[in-house]
């Protein structure tokens, strides 16, 4: 199925690495514009060079997110490059633990501005673009917004709040005809997810009982699983839809894991 998304100008926030690439290397793969922003111009260029060698278009721009002014330039170095911007994922973010009983007011706010508060700013600085090529945003979430982890407060605080703003745009920007959807992620393989497992002293006992309680295959969600629904909500193939949250999980969230093991 052609998406249609040739020569769109797709901003995907960390998207050099783990699952923001995943999605950067989909949209390419479709012959869009992988816009591609983090906080490392090394790690973006490691990104861009593996997408153009395979025949893919990416483009890079260093940003640290948690700042606003950041966020600003970023989207302003976009429309200075291409002139204008057809979509937007919103996807850095890291689950940095910042728990209720041992953490504190400055790692809490911290973690939002690593987790939300860049959502905000960079759907607001990109949104006159959005309007004119009526464009869509793409929010990923992840399952703590909704199961709970345990201390993980800033993260689980900063995915219902993604949750919630997805809901909350679809309605203010149903007038210019911009649809907003949101991504769940539960059980995903990425560089991050493997750096943390092999932290445990039992890292091979551990994700074994993570896979045996993910009903669809008893294994993890790919990068590439996730990149492909993306580009599928981020085109025209997906007109009506706006305002979910889908999950692409193997149904970990809503299926009972006891089917896991059945």
């Amino acid at each position: 199925m052609d998406l249609n998304l040739k020569d769109k100008v797709i901003l995907i926030t960390g998207g050099a690495k783990g699952i923001g690439f995943g999605i950067a290397e989909t949209i390419a793969k479709e012959e869009a514009i992988a816009v591609i922003i983090g906080r490392k111009q090394a790690d973006n260029q490691k990104a861009i060079d593996l997408i153009t060698a395979s025949g893919g278009n990416a483009f890079g721009i260093e940003a640290e997110l948690t700042s606003s002014e950041a966020c600003k330039k970023a989207v302003e170095k976009a429309i200075a490059a291409f002139g204008r911007i057809d979509g937007l994922v919103n996807n850095a973010g890291l689950n940095d633990g910042v728990g209720l009983e041992n953490g504190n007011y400055e790692d809490f706010v911290q973690s939002l501005h690593r987790n939300l508060i860049h959502y905000y700013l960079m759907a607001h600085h990109a949104l006159p673009e959005l309007i004119k090529s009526k464009g869509n945003i793409l929010n990923i979430s992840s399952k703590t917004g909704e199961t709970g982890q345990g201390n993980t407060s800033g993260y689980a605080a900063s995915n219902g709040g993604r949750n919630a703003l997805t809901r909350e745009w679809a309605v203010e920007l149903l007038k210019y005809g911009i649809r907003v959807n949101a991504l769940v992620v539960a059980e995903c393989w990425t560089p991050q997810y493997e750096n943390w497992i092999t932290t445990l002293n039992n890292p091979e006992e551990t994700l074994a009982k993570i896979t045996a309680h993910i009903p669809l295959e008893n294994r993890m969600t790919t990068i590439h699983e996730i990149g492909n629904t993306v580009a599928f909500l981020l085109s025209d193939r997906s007109s009506h839809t706006t305002g979910q949250i889908l999950h692409v999980d193997g149904g970990y969230v809503h299926l009972d894991r006891a089917l896991a093991n059945a």
